[in-house]
């Protein structure tokens, strides 16, 4: 007796779950941001023969290590529900302590690096002070502290660049390329490869650490976990001083880029920081982001700029479009969240 061959079908259960993640309002975003970032990369190769040279699509790599770092930076913080201005010129400030720790004092490399992580920490760990402990709101204390690492920076360095000839190493950590070392045929800068490296890193420690759970916790609802008992300014501290340190890695990449610590460098990079992560699907309410998300904003970013300056755009006519981005971002996000 021969019986019919039965089809089998999935559980209700399975299908269920790849039916929510996929139309997951954060999912959607992500896509939508990817199929923005072919449609530009799309646009401006039709539009100018040089945007998809080889050297351009470098330059583009380059530029969007060190503001996809910033951005992995805002990144925690906006998950909580903050927000930080001073990731800019946190990240000059660190490049400049690095500057004092290797051309002026002439220690090793290893100490100018340490120095620009430890710095930003520091300074992320008072941000997070005046916001945790005195309660002064996130808009105003980085407001404030990014006035001050400027004035800072500015001070110590003298107004002056400080050059790193007396470190002839310190390019490479954003110039060279290993990956071309062991590939030729990829002379992708070491400054992608060290984004790459910090995006998985912190990937990991939203996903998968008690920092991370806090994070996202903080975001959803940080009475509810004040009432559970967690010390919320602790964490919230944590998550600041974090940030801060991703900030002196960025400050390192861009030091290390123009073989110098611009003193006047950094104010208005928090902006293209902050738009490529509402762009890439983290909520200014808080509560929801991943860094995947974040580095597809930044790339979207990147190559807007460089496409606009391949397009011979005027400056001020890029600062109108980064202006409307953030505009667009900021109330696609509120869309998302079903508010009017």
């Amino acid at each position: 007796m021969q019986t019919r061959p039965t089809s089998v079908t999935p559980p209700a259960g399975a299908l269920s779950i790849v039916k929510r993640r996929l139309f997951d309002p954060a999912t959607r975003q992500k896509l939508l941001a990817f199929a923005s970032l072919v449609a530009l990369m799309a646009f401006f190769g039709a539009a100018s023969p040089n945007f998809l040279q080889a050297d351009n699509l470098v330059s583009i790599l380059q530029s969007t290590a060190v503001n996809g770092v910033l951005a992995i930076a805002c990144t925690f913080v906006i998950i909580t529900g903050g927000i930080d201005l001073s990731v800019g010129t946190l990240m000059t400030f660190c490049s400049v302590m690095a500057g004092v720790f290797l051309t002026y004092w002439g220690l090793p490399i290893h100490a100018g690096v340490l120095a620009a992580i430890v710095f930003g920490a520091l300074c992320g760990f008072t941000s997070g002070v005046l916001i945790a402990k005195l309660r002064i709101p996130p808009f105003i204390a980085t407001l404030g502290m990014m006035m001050l690492l400027k004035g800072l920076s500015l001070v110590i360095s003298g107004t002056k660049p400080i050059y790193f000839n007396d470190t002839p190493e310190f390019p490479s950590i954003s110039q060279d390329s290993l990956i071309g070392w062991l590939i030729p045929a990829l002379p992708i800068p070491n400054a992608v490869l060290i984004l790459f490296l910090v995006a998985i890193a912190a990937s990991l420690t939203l996903n998968r650490s008690i920092l991370g759970r806090y994070t996202f916790a903080l975001g959803s609802n940080e009475e509810a976990v004040r009432l559970s008992g967690v010390n919320v300014a602790f964490w919230k501290i944590v998550v600041y001083a974090t940030s801060g340190a991703i900030c002196g890695i960025a400050g390192l990449l861009i030091a290390s880029r123009l073989n110098s610590a611009q003193p006047a460098l950094g104010q208005g990079y928090e902006l293209d920081a902050i738009a490529a992560v509402v762009i890439g699907g983290t909520s200014l309410s808080g509560g929801t982001g991943t860094i995947l998300g974040t580095i597809i904003g930044a790339f979207i970013m990147s190559v807007l700029i460089n496409g606009l300056r391949i397009l011979s755009v005027a400056q001020e006519w890029q600062t109108v479009v980064t202006g409307a981005i953030i505009i667009l971002a900021v109330y696609t996000d509120i869309l998302r969240r079903g508010k009017p």
